[in-house]
């Protein structure tokens, strides 16, 4: 049972960062941290796997597109957590992208294409997903 000050801890909420570099091998920390989390605050298998997807998803995007596989570039993870929420932001040092003109990857031309889903996943698996004006930093919302 948390003591009084845990409990205050928790509702407050805490902030989580890594900064990591454009490399592929970077997943494993981002990967322990969020199970430190989901681990912490009893996040559901769901919601954890959600999790999960959609930053991994997320940090490749960064690198590979962003950062353009850059290692001297970073992307910074921040995670504001509460007992009721997650907000993760995935911010890469690359120019951005137009998110709003992206192909469907459900189009009939597009379904055998090896790449283009991950913003289409990552949108139906994040309770919400927003796109800052650049496009090179996207804030997901869980809830808990």
């Amino acid at each position: 049972m948390p003591s009084k000050m845990q409990e205050a801890n928790i509702r407050a909420g805490e902030l989580y960062t890594l900064q990591l570099p454009s490399k592929e091998e970077s997943i494993t920390q981002l990967e322990d941290l969020i199970e430190d989390i989901s681990d912490r605050y009893n996040v559901g298998e769901d919601t954890f796997a959600n999790m999960m997807t959609c930053l991994n998803e997320a940090l490749i995007n960064a690198i590979k597109h962003g950062n353009k596989m850059d290692p001297d570039k970073k992307v910074i993870i921040n995670a504001d957590v509460d007992s009721k929420r997650i907000i993760w932001t995935v911010t890469d040092e690359g120019p951005g992208f137009d998110y709003v003109h992206l192909a469907d990857p459900t189009a009939p031309e597009n379904l055998e294409a090896l790449t283009g889903r991950g913003v289409f996943i990552i949108k139906h698996l994040a309770d919400q997903c927003i796109f800052n004006a650049a496009g090179n930093e996207i804030e997901l919302h869980f809830k808990i």
